[in-house]
């Protein structure tokens, strides 16, 4: 009985949407379906080498891989790409780390990103240990492609020195984690991305220079005035001072969803913004006072982390109810090591003040509380008074 093949008469275009869904080993091995098949997966959209695939590759077959990989990558008149993405791998708990750039294979790593460019990529997902630094490793053309929606740079102890033509004016979301800006380069990115909506460094840092170091140890004035499109932000401050973070907020006033860890030290008590665009809070730290629910009249949802305890700044310090309590906070989280008399007094204040709160979860990470201090907390809390009729407490 002959059956008919129906997927092999769908368009190129089509049959190249749908073998970008498949591992790269895979979409080569369609090749061998028939003619129309032959050099189809050399115009996939979606690039993605990872760990698993360099593990396997052997000194037979890695001149082979070199080879195919310049024809998928370089040779011209092909597609745009959506994404390229390129991620080291751990061997083995004793092998250690496998990495694309690690100089033992001499793999074109500076050129296949290049040449990913050169196709008009939207997105550029890098995970490498042994990035290299911006230039000379990495080529600086990274950071003027116009094409780019989305980079990811995890790139553990990479310089990254940003030329004055910097330019990425349709990048919508950039994470740059573990990386070393140098001089003003910081200044120069954020700058110049006109359209940015989520931005995160996770431990970078700043060197020979005064600039902002948004999630390391050194906090200090930046221009952020240009960031009106950003939307979403997370920060970690843990040295610095009062006046330098209050301007960085300043910078930020416009975003919709905040995560924000700060020390006691620095955390502003004056001169705060109103982030009249923020739905979003997750606030990991050990003080957030009512005073700073003044300043998000829209806040919907509310993530309270505490490191060590509640404090005492939500009783008695503010004869007015912060707005976002009165109209408009429907979700509070609380995750806190011990449920003290600190902690009740501030779900008592937020459930006697959310009029339209509809669940309040608290979460308790102290594994040395007794099954019998847990119910005698639970029973405490689940009697205290509710604006919000609505509302459904989880404590777990």
């Amino acid at each position: 009985m002959c059956v008919e093949d129906r997927i092999s008469n769908f368009s190129d275009h089509i049959l190249c949407h749908i073998l970008s869904f498949l591992p790269i080993k895979e979409a080569v091995r369609t090749s061998i379906i028939s003619t129309k098949w032959r050099n189809l997966f050399a115009s996939i959209s979606i690039i993605e080498f990872d760990g698993d695939l360099l593990r396997r590759l052997t000194d037979r077959n890695i001149d082979s891989f070199k080879n195919f990989v310049d024809r998928l990558l370089k040779f011209p008149d092909q597609v745009s790409l959506d994404c390229f993405r390129l991620h080291d791998g751990i061997s083995s708990w004793n092998d250690g780390i496998s990495s694309w750039n690690d100089g033992d294979h001499d793999f074109d790593v500076s050129g296949w990103i290049c040449a990913a460019l050169c196709r008009g990529v939207k997105e550029i997902d890098l995970k490498l240990y042994n990035l290299g630094d911006v230039p000379p490793d990495v080529p600086p053309v990274l950071f003027t492609c116009h094409s780019l929606v989305n980079l990811t740079l995890d790139a553990v102890g990479s310089k990254i020195e940003v030329r004055s033509d910097v330019c990425l004016g349709n990048l919508k979301t950039f994470y740059l984690i573990e990386s070393v800006f140098v001089c003003d380069s910081i200044n120069r990115l954020i700058s110049n991305c006109h359209v940015l909506e989520d931005l995160a460094f996770m431990y970078c840092s700043v060197a020979n220079a005064s600039e902002l170091n948004i999630q390391s140890d050194i906090v200090r004035v930046y221009p952020l005035g240009n960031m009106k499109s950003l939307e979403k932000a997370q920060i970690y401050i843990w040295f610095g001072s009062e006046a330098n973070a209050a301007h960085l907020y300043q910078g930020i006033c416009n975003i919709r969803s905040l995560t924000l860890q700060i020390s006691k030290e620095i955390f502003p008590t004056s001169r705060l913004p109103i982030f009249y665009n923020l739905n979003e809070l997750e606030f990991c730290g050990d003080i957030c006072s009512v005073k700073f629910l003044h300043c998000v009249p829209n806040l919907k949802k509310l993530i309270l982390k505490y490191l060590n305890y509640a404090g005492t700044q939500w009783k008695g310090l503010c004869i007015e109810i912060p707005s976002c309590l009165s109209f408009h906070l429907k979700e509070i989280e609380i995750e806190i090591p011990r449920i003290d008399t600190h902690m009740i007094e501030m779900v008592s204040y937020l459930l006697d003040n959310a009029m339209v709160l509809e669940r309040l979860i608290i979460i308790s990470t102290d594994r040395l509380t007794t099954t019998t201090e847990k119910r005698k907390v639970r029973n405490q809390l689940l009697q205290l008074l509710k604006s919000s009729k609505k509302c459904l407490i989880v404590i777990l």
